[in-house]
């Protein structure tokens, strides 16, 4: 592949360097400068054109919320914020201002650098264009330049053959802005419940969960084991744990082991939801990388539900929907800003 250049953004010189040999271990990227605050990161990535930036939120002189908005008003980058869990809900404000992505610091010293260097390749491929702020203080944004056509107007479904009564919905990397859109276009109330496996370090799902509970009228919220499933209520996995749907239709909390590979699994969530609600399940699968889910969509159209893939050209990355297309258990490939209101439809009695 072409080479990757990329920006550093942090106050640490100990974190600079430790990117820095993580990077340096794959000759597909190249550091090609390091900035200390704010500031300096809009004024090199305008100097040096970084194919991707990783930025921290916490800075001197100016913090990065506001480099990311400054940069991505003016000379648009792929940007992934890597920060530490004391500012994890300011973390997914970022999304809101243009950032594709949020990445815990605690991979720097886990031995995880292969998987953070795959995602940062995945996203220096993708295309930005100028920030614009769609719904003020709401935390949606235009940031992903169309690829491809739109798509043509989502059919009517018949309601005797689609009434949803439960969404599952699978998501991974670039997930949490995809997230974002689709419960802005769900605000002023959702008739049926929503349930989310969207892939994510532990100790930034309540800052992600408290983020999406303020773009819409959606309540957004950590799920506890045995509750009922309520309509206009979006539910994620807490901590630790895998999020699934008991045969009664209530929440069941699987405590993850050691050696599963996904957390949480997209497959247990959309295997059980299709389980549990037969064809009255939606499943939707999001940008992300890899293939979990796409077995959980399989045994949704199996039961009859309806299953939605996100499109190529809104899709951070092209990974796991695909994966799903090719597989033939999906019913529509929709864009982004379509999939809110295709929901909406299916779920809304005529």
């Amino acid at each position: 592949m072409a080479e990757v250049k990329v920006l550093i953004v942090d106050d640490s010189a100990t974190v600079q360097d430790l990117l820095k040999d993580i990077f340096s271990s794959d000759h597909d990227l190249r550091v090609v400068g390091t900035a200390s605050n704010g500031l300096e990161a809009v004024e090199r990535a305008k100097t040096l054109q970084p194919d991707i930036i990783t930025m921290d939120i916490n800075m001197p002189v100016m913090n990065g919320l506001e480099a990311i908005e400054r940069i991505m008003a003016n000379n648009p980058r792929p940007i992934m914020v890597v920060t530490d869990l004391d500012h994890s809900k300011v973390a997914f404000a970022a999304l809101s201002k243009g950032a594709l992505d949020v990445q815990q610091k605690s991979f720097l010293t886990m031995g995880q650098g292969a998987d953070f260097i795959a995602k940062v390749k995945l996203l220096a491929k993708v295309k930005v264009i100028r920030h614009l702020q769609l719904k003020k203080d709401r935390g949606v944004a235009a940031v992903l330049a169309p690829l491809a056509p739109p798509a043509p107007p989502v059919a009517p479904v018949p309601v005797a053959e689609k009434q949803v009564r439960a969404v599952a919905i699978a998501s991974s990397t670039g997930g949490p802005k995809a997230l974002s859109q689709i419960f802005s276009d769900l605000d002023g109330g959702f008739p049926v419940p929503i349930l989310v496996a969207q892939h994510m370090d532990d100790g930034f799902i309540a800052g992600l969960v408290e983020w999406l509970d303020g773009v819409s009228s959606l309540n957004v919220k950590l799920a506890q084991t045995g509750e009922m499933l309520r309509a206009n209520t979006a539910y994620f996995a807490p901590a630790g744990f895998h999020l699934a749907v008991s045969p009664t239709r209530r929440v069941s909390l699987v405590e993850r082991a050691r050696e599963d590979i996904f957390h949480p699994s997209c497959n247990r969530l959309l295997q059980s939801a299709g389980d549990a609600y037969g064809a009255g399940c939606a499943g939707v699968i999001l940008t992300g990388m890899g293939d979990d889910g796409v077995e959980g969509l399989r045994r949704i159209h199996e039961r009859g539900g309806m299953t939605i893939a996100q499109d190529e050209a809104t899709s951070s990355v092209f990974g796991m929907p695909n994966v799903a297309i090719n597989s033939g258990c999906v019913d529509r490939v929709l864009p982004l800003g379509d999939i809110g209101g295709a929901l909406r439809h299916l779920a809304t009695p005529n």
